[in-house]
């Protein structure tokens, strides 16, 4: 009874080794190979990745690396590679495309960039322009398009990589106040100059509008003035005619005697 109960307990801790082992290389084999310098936060996919045009087709047959052996593998050898300098946490992806091969490199400063701009320049000059290798820096990625039929169609390529990055504060943001200032300066800037124009086009339509109704109404006295048979200052009341300029009235309906 008791040699049957070891042998249970044998192949039990048999089973438990064995899943533990298979869950541990498992976890190896799904982990990224490469830790990236940013990853989203929804789905844990590397930015860098996402940057790729039409990522979410390419992303099964992409690289993420940090290393040119593995861009020598997906894309062969290039004379570029031998001045990638992947130190500092610099990492790259590359996809395939109609266009041509896409690869992206990611400096983590912009200084480390600016520097390898100043490199691959230099080397793509040297190789002339039948190299079929275009590039060019977009923020702190240095973009290349191996293989391309024309320049057109890999500028199209490139004019699809967007460098968008988000900077988050651990801490207080230390130009917050500056910000707020800027805004108050801005909104009051925007408040005189509407205030001015509201001022400035009143008076303006007021004037217009006292011009328009003086000249109807001079208008109008002298259509009125205009009927009379002779002047008077009286303004056509009734009056005595002592200096004989009032017209004569008719005495048709006055009342008779």
């Amino acid at each position: 009874m008791q040699k049957v109960g070891f042998v249970k307990f044998l192949i039990f801790g048999i089973c438990v080794i064995f899943i533990t082992i298979c869950g541990v290389l498992g976890q190896e084999k799904n982990a990224p190979q490469i830790k990236s310098q940013e990853v989203s936060e929804s789905d844990g996919i590397p930015v860098l990745i996402k940057h790729l045009p039409d990522w979410e087709n390419v992303r099964n047959s992409a690289i993420h690396t940090n290393n040119t052996n593995d861009l020598r593998k997906f894309l062969g050898e290039r004379p570029v590679f031998d001045f990638v300098d992947f130190g500092g946490g610099t990492e790259a992806v590359s996809a395939e495309y109609a266009q041509g091969k896409l690869l992206i490199i990611e400096y983590n400063t912009p200084q480390a960039s600016v520097e390898a701009d100043t490199r691959f320049n230099q080397i793509i000059a040297g190789m002339g322009q039948n190299s079929h290798i275009f590039y060019r820096r977009i923020g702190n990625y240095n973009t290349f398009v191996f293989d391309a039929s024309d320049e057109a169609s890999a500028n199209a390529l490139l004019d699809q990589v967007k460098y968008e990055k988000k900077v988050h504060w651990l801490g207080t943001d230390p130009f917050l106040l500056k910000r707020a200032e800027r805004a108050i300066v801005q909104g009051l800037s925007e408040l005189f100059i509407a205030t001015t124009l509201t001022i400035v086009g009143g008076l303006g339509l007021s004037l217009l509008i006292g011009f328009v109704v003086g000249i109807i109404f001079f208008y109008i006295r002298e259509q009125k003035r205009s009927t009379m048979e002779t002047f008077s200052d009286a303004g056509g009341m009734t009056r005595l005619n002592l200096d004989d300029l009032t017209s004569q009235i008719s005495t048709d309906r006055l009342l008779k005697d």
